[in-house]
């Protein structure tokens, strides 16, 4: 019976310090299905989306959803360090540990509780272990534990700074695509004089952001559940809305450069494809079209009134459907898993941006009403932006 339990301890911590190791400090995604960190985010994602979906609010229910990404971290940092206590009291007590203190008083719970004091190196010393073997494994614990502290103490910025840095194009993206993104706000307001070549620098710039996305969260998959600041906002809509843009300049946007998007959708593409895999998501069409026919006639409408005429004709439409097909099918199901809403093809009117906004003015009126006289006709209208 004591053989059993310390194999098993001892497979405890192997286990966890396996997962650990895949989560921290390997740089890379992993692809074996058989993970702890796996099924843990399996067992908590899906009672907590449950309560989500049940939550009419949606400030209520983005304010809920924000929650998960930092309390499972902390969740998952307990359960490593529970399942490495644990794994060593159990070889403890295998070995039958001879501690100093009476025969009689030791048990379970005393290994239990020695473990855990020199995993966190509390160094009290009223529980220690008096036999070789035992102190052996007491020093090899204790400098895995002081392992496991170090790096997660050095995990949690690394994992804040990838966060911000994700944010930040995100928030710029307000003034140059609305709220939220959309692929038609984003070619309008790049419509007059120069702007078309400033909307290829930001697509280049979108294209190393996708890239360190693609890096950041296949490595810290945590991430992905880190909502944005505001609830109309997120990084699934904000990549959607560049992979839109991208396949209306490649199909015929005069004045765009079609080369540069071209790289951009390349990568934007690769990152959602790669990022699918983690959440074991498969390709699948959306229940309902996001750019039905009678949205394609109004993103033309839309584009032209800008003066961007959007190119016509049987091999156009067939372009932007191929183009579609090859993003659509994984952003669909991510969306609906994360519970993060896609952007739509064309803004609506009704819709004001973040940055015109704040706690105290909710709507253009209430902005202009804080302006002066002469200026309150331009930010109803929109002129300082458009």
């Amino acid at each position: 019976m004591r053989i059993l339990i310390g194999v098993l301890g001892a497979l405890f911590i192997f286990v966890v310090v396996l997962d650990a190791f895949e989560t921290i400090v390997l740089p890379r995604r992993v692809t074996r299905r058989f993970r702890l960190t796996r099924f843990f985010y399996m067992l908590t994602w899906m009672p907590w989306s449950k309560i989500a979906r049940r939550m009419r609010s949606n400030k209520r229910r983005e304010s809920f959803l924000s929650f998960f990404g930092p309390l499972s971290l902390i969740a998952l940092l307990t359960v490593w360090a529970f399942g490495l206590v644990s794994g060593f009291s159990m070889i403890q007590w295998a070995f039958n540990s001879r501690l100093n203190m009476p025969e009689e008083a030791v048990t379970a719970g005393t290994y239990m509780y020695m473990s855990g004091e020199t995993f966190f190196t509390l160094g009290l010393g009223d529980v220690t272990p008096m036999s070789p073997v035992g102190r052996t494994v007491t020093v090899i614990e204790a400098g895995l534990g002081f392992g496991f502290l170090a790096l997660v103490i050095g995990y949690l910025p690394v994992l804040y700074q990838a966060f911000s840095r994700r944010e930040v194009n995100i928030s710029l993206l307000d003034a140059r695509a609305g709220t939220p993104p959309s692929a038609s706000e984003l070619l309008r307001r790049h419509s007059a004089g120069d702007d078309m070549q400033e909307l290829g620098q930001l697509l280049a710039d979108w294209e190393r952001w996708a890239a360190e996305l693609m890096e950041s969260h296949l490595s810290y998959p945590v991430l992905c559940w880190f909502r944005s600041q505001h609830d109309n906002q997120s990084w699934l809509a904000s990549l959607t809305t560049v992979l839109d843009a991208c396949a209306l300049v490649i199909v015929g946007v005069d004045g765009a450069s079609a080369r540069q998007a071209q790289l951009t959708f390349a990568m934007a593409r690769h990152a959602v494809v790669d990022l699918s895999q983690i959440f074991n998501s498969s390709p699948r069409a959306p229940v309902m079209d996001r750019f039905p026919p009678e949205e394609v006639t109004r993103l033309r409408t839309v584009l032209a009134a800008a003066g961007i005429p959007l190119r016509e004709g049987v091999e156009a439409e067939r372009k932007l459907a191929e183009l579609r097909g090859m993003y659509e099918p994984y952003v669909n199901p991510l969306a609906e898993y994360l519970m993060m809403p896609l952007p739509p093809w064309v803004s609506s009117k009704t819709v004001t941006d973040n940055w015109r906004t704040s706690a105290w003015e909710r709507t253009p009126q209430a902005v202009a009403s804080t302006l002066p006289r002469c200026t309150r006709a331009a930010a109803l209208s929109g002129e300082y932006i458009d």
